[in-house]
């Protein structure tokens, strides 16, 4: 599994951001039962890039704390069964399946572990599961879709240790 990861902002997170964001894309891997290796890159930045991102984006002049970009379509969350029929759904040189991108602001992390009152390593884990799951099709636009989702989240993050 190939999980880049890049730290463009000045804003210091003080944790061990890398071994938790790979265990968790990692977990969430694991927990969707993806068939293949698998490609994510995680970019950290701050409010203001990821509000130029969500702009440019989804036409949305504000910060955020997470965008997910998932590089291939599911006839349903999580159904792989159509997944090599997609034209460039894997990476040419290392066969790994291109889940696609995660953009994740610092600040906001920062803001929302003190807010809701837990661990900044929980929030940044919540907020990569999160976003894990929107890379294999989920979304959270209807109540059901949104339980499911939640669901899932926290079952990835009590399988890691990260519990409010």
């Amino acid at each position: 599994m190939t999980i880049t990861i890049e730290y463009e902002t000045e804003i210091p997170l003080s944790i061990s951001y890398r071994p938790l964001i790979e265990a968790v894309v990692e977990a969430a891997v694991e927990y969707e039962a993806c068939p293949y290796e698998a490609e994510v890159t995680v970019l950290l930045t701050d409010n203001e890039a990821i509000r130029q991102i969500n702009f440019e984006q989804r036409k949305i002049d504000a910060p955020t704390d997470v965008l997910s970009f998932p590089m291939q379509e599911y006839p349903a969350p999580s159904d792989f069964s159509e997944i090599e029929e997609q034209i460039d759904a894997f990476h040419p040189e290392t066969g790994e399946l291109l889940l696609g991108d995660i953009v994740i602001s610092v600040e906001k992390v920062l803001e929302q572990a003190s807010k809701y009152g837990h661990s900044k390593e929980r929030e940044l884990g919540f907020l990569v599961a999160h976003s894990m799951l929107h890379l294999f099709g989920y979304d959270h636009m209807e109540e059901d879709e949104a339980k499911r989702m939640e669901k899932k989240q926290e079952e990835i993050l009590q399988g890691l240790g990260l519990v409010r």
